[in-house]
């Protein structure tokens, strides 16, 4: 097939979903074409050593990348970010007609972002079937006091569902969300998200991983990633504190919450909660093995219960066994492949029973744990996986298009 793909970011930017699926499909014997943004992510700031400018296309064997200019300043405001996301529709849609000539089906990674760039080339390219695959119904947060940009940007999602051939949908109850918003039930379908396989995998620690992790034979529990509005860690700090003797919790990573939660940390006095700086994913398996467990935090919010966060995958993949303090379809996964332990979110004193609970399990069965996560990962979630799903949805598409 000739496929198009239609993403806001592409690697060399940490997008690895829609950069790992066009070099499958290509080396599958497809031929692909990648409409993208010059990278700016995630400060905002076009990369060093890349200029924009309008004709700027790199070729591989069947894989095509052209890049658009979009909108930058790296201010991080809400009316930058919607710059961004409405010049990047533009330049998309201009570009659309020429570089997307000719494709048999259009694959849209579909994010916020995404959203006006999606549907003006939908409509520009209305004869040429398409697939959605969602990972986010909503957008983060809500742009401006009044949430006229978070309105525009639902209203745009929703055209898109509804016009869509078929749509994919990162976790199960984000079906109901689309469906909700305008999508077709029958056409809607699950496709779990894969994680970068080149990085994570099993490994063993290092002595510089112990080192950094460990400092006796505690249980440790660590959170790896964003420290924000989302996670919500304030509520394992407070877990983690009551349990000074039993567990150490490490937190690598930083973001917009990180003073609060250190704050909070300070005034509990928890000196079993240790903050390590960012990583880089290269590093993040031997952390990984150095601890015994990998937290994942969802605040108690309607639109994330139908969200699971890629460090999930990245943990399953590692065969790390996981402590999810979430609702929906997180703590389902886990609990259904028996990868761990769940509570619902925002509580701190269930978190700090199952803090408990971890600490007290052998350390056989915290292996046993892992290996079933690893095999969940690998029978669900993987890249062969994923990618074998999103090509026959393509396939599908084409054919209902052609029969139609």
């Amino acid at each position: 097939m000739r496929i198009g793909i239609l993403s806001y970011h592409f690697p060399p930017e940490p997008a690895f979903i829609p950069g790992s699926l066009a070099e499958e499909l290509a080396a599958r014997g497809h031929e692909v074409r990648v409409l993208t943004g010059f990278p700016d992510y995630p400060d905002g700031r076009v990369y060093p050593g890349w200029r924009q400018r309008w004709r700027h296309e790199t070729r591989a064997e069947r894989l095509t990348v052209r890049r658009v200019p979009r909108y930058v300043t790296g201010d991080g405001s809400s009316g930058a970010r919607m710059a961004g996301y409405y010049s990047f529709a533009g330049s998309a849609t201009l570009v659309a007609r020429r570089f997307l000539a000719g494709i048999d089906a259009l694959y849209v990674f579909q994010m916020p972002a995404v959203s006006f760039a999606a549907a003006g080339v939908m409509r520009l390219l209305n004869r040429v079937p398409t697939v959605l695959h969602v990972q986010d119904v909503w957008p983060e947060d809500t742009p401006g006091a009044d949430g006229r940009w978070g309105a525009r940007i639902a209203a745009a999602m929703g055209r898109t569902f509804h016009t869509a051939d078929r749509v994919a949908v990162v976790a199960p109850s984000m079906r109901d969300l689309v469906v909700a918003a305008g999508a077709d039930p029958a056409r809607v379908s699950i496709v779990l998200n894969w994680t970068d396989e080149r990085i994570f995998r099993p490994a063993q620690p290092s002595a510089a991983a112990r080192e950094l992790v460990r400092r006796d034979g505690r249980c440790v529990v660590m959170h790896a990633g964003t420290i924000g509005a989302r996670q919500g860690l304030e509520t394992a700090v407070r877990a983690a504190a009551a349990l000074d003797r039993t567990m150490d919790l490490v937190l690598v990573g930083s973001g917009a919450d990180e003073r609060r939660v250190r704050g909070l940390a300070a005034e509990l006095r928890a000196e079993n909660v240790r903050f390590v700086e960012r990583r880089s994913p290269l590093d993040m398996p031997e952390l990984y093995a150095a601890a015994d467990y990998q937290l994942v935090m969802l605040r108690d919010l309607p639109e994330l219960r139908g969200t699971v966060p890629g460090k999930v995958q990245a943990a399953l993949s590692c065969a790390a066994p996981v402590v999810a303090s979430a609702a929906g379809d997180t703590a389902d996964l886990v609990e259904r492949a028996r990868a761990g332990l769940s509570c619902p979110p925002e509580d701190w004193a269930s978190l700090a029973d199952r803090f408990w609970l971890a600490a007290t399990i052998p350390a056989s069965a915290r292996v046993d744990m892992g290996r079933r996560g690893r095999e969940a990962y690998l029978r669900e979630m993987s890249l062969p996986a994923g990618v074998d799903r999103i090509e026959r949805l393509l396939q599908e598409a084409a054919a209902g298009r052609r029969a139609a």
